[in-house]
Formats: structure tokens, C-alpha cells, sequence
């Protein structure tokens, strides 16, 4: 079974697209389980909508309240309440393709020496192909989406790391290699991220040495070096 785990902060107006993704799925054993942390824009009402038009989906989604502790704390907390030997984090404004969950898991299935598979993805019309697994290019700066299928005895013990307020899903990938676990490259667009959030930070990667001075670079420059420091990378 795969657990996804949705951690959701004010998106209420774009899980329902989500959710829709989720159910058209042609795998069907999984189960999802929102986080909601500390949303103020009725976030519950938004699955119940769903659910009532979605009678038979009642059985495959939990929603779990916390106060706002950041996305990191929401992916842990469902983590934790999760049962599937496999795990999607999956973005509360990101839908897939249909065939994005029996890819990963076939993909998976097929290199047992891959802990996690991940795919490229859009964010609006903006294509990230990301490329096949480089741990020199991880180690160079982040590539990997925080959506990829991640074998769940493969995560590390010590989950994500609540004190990383940007750059999460490098973060984790790093912490991974560091144990020695690495990823596969599915070379195909499975998913699509709606402007918005929190990758709508995202600049065109010339502004980052003819604006310096944008909020948005500093911010990620900022949280470049903290993850940089954390995992001794020169």
C-alpha cells in the first residue's frame, strides 16, 4: 500500500483538484492522510465537499488537525499515523497524471537498489526536467521534488527536519545519501504544481547574480547556506 500524506497550510481552494488527481488514479491501494496545519480558510469543509461527492473515497482519506508548526512538523505528524510500505509527500496544490502512482511504485519494484523514484514535473507552464540521479549534482543544490515515492523503511529514522524552514526536500534527500540510500529518475512529467505556493518563490535562475537584491533570492540564498552548513558540503 502507499501512503500519501498531504500536509495542507490555507490551500483549501486547490486540494479538491488534488484529491480529484487522487481519485482518478489507476493504482487504487493507497491511502491519504491530511495534515492540516493550522489552516484558517476551512481547509475541512474543503475534504467534506470533496467526500460528498466522492462517496466512495470516505474509506481512503484521514484528516488530522495540529497547530501550525510548519510543513516538515505536518509531514511527520502523518508520518506517524501512516501505514503503507511506501510514501508520497504529496503538495496540497499539485495534480497528477494518472498514471503517476503506478509508475513509481512499477519503477521501484523494478530497481531494488533505488529507495526512492521521482519523476520531472511542472510548475504552471515552467517544465522541471530534472535529470537522472547525480549525487554530485545533489550535492551541488537541490533537484529532487519533495514528491517522490519513497520506500518507508528507507526514510530516516530521525524524519524530517522541523528546524528547515526552505529547501525541506533537499534537505532530506541529502540525509538520505548520507545513509547511503539513493534515488531513480522516472523520465516522465507525473505531476503538475499550481502557482502559488510554496515554489511560486521561484525565479529564473539568472536572477540570482543580476538581482541580488530580490526578497526571493535572499530568502533561498539564505536558506542554501543553512542546509549547506548542516550537511558539511563546501
Amino acid at each position: 500500500m502507499i501512503s500519501i500524506i498531504i500536509p495542507i497550510y490555507n490551500q483549501a481552494a486547490k486540494l479538491p483538484y488534488t484529491l480529484d488527481s487522487l481519485a482518478k488514479q489507476e493504482f487504487k491501494d493507497f491511502e491519504i492522510i491530511i495534515v492540516n496545519d493550522g489552516s484558517t480558510d476551512g481547509a475541512e469543509a474543503a475534504v467534506e465537499n470533496f467526500l460528498a461527492s466522492h462517496k466512495n473515497f470516505d474509506n481512503q482519506i484521514a484528516f488530522f488537525n495540529q497547530e501550525n508548526k510548519g510543513a516538515p512538523a505536518a509531514r511527520n505528524n502523518g508520518f506517524r499515523r501512516s501505514a503503507g510500505e511506501y510514501i508520497l509527500f504529496c503538495d496540497a496544490d499539485a495534480i497528477l497524471t494518472a498514471d503517476a502512482l503506478m509508475l513509481m511504485k512499477k519503477t521501484l519494484d523494478e530497481n531494488s537498489e533505488a529507495s526512492y523514484a521521482y519523476s520531472s514535473f511542472m510548475w504552471g507552464k515552467k517544465l522541471f526536467k530534472v535529470g537522472p540521479f547525480d549525487e554530485k549534482k545533489l550535492k551541488s543544490g537541490p533537484m529532487i521534488h519533495t514528491m517522490a515515492l519513497v520506500r518507508r523503511n528507507d526514510l530516516p529514522k530521525s524524519g524530517w527536519d522541523e528546524s528547515i524552514k526552505k529547501l525541506q526536500d533537499w534537505d532530506l534527500w541529502l540525509t538520505m545519501l548520507e545513509d547511503g540510500k539513493t534515488g531513480i529518475w522516472i523520465d516522465k512529467v507525473l505531476f503538475t504544481i499550481a502557482p502559488g505556493g510554496h515554489i511560486s518563490n521561484w525565479v529564473p535562475s539568472f536572477a540570482y547574480k543580476v538581482m541580488p537584491w530580490l526578497s526571493a533570492v535572499k530568502k533561498y540564498k539564505q536558506a542554501f547556506e543553512i542546509v549547506k552548513a548542516k550537511h558539511k558540503l563546501v
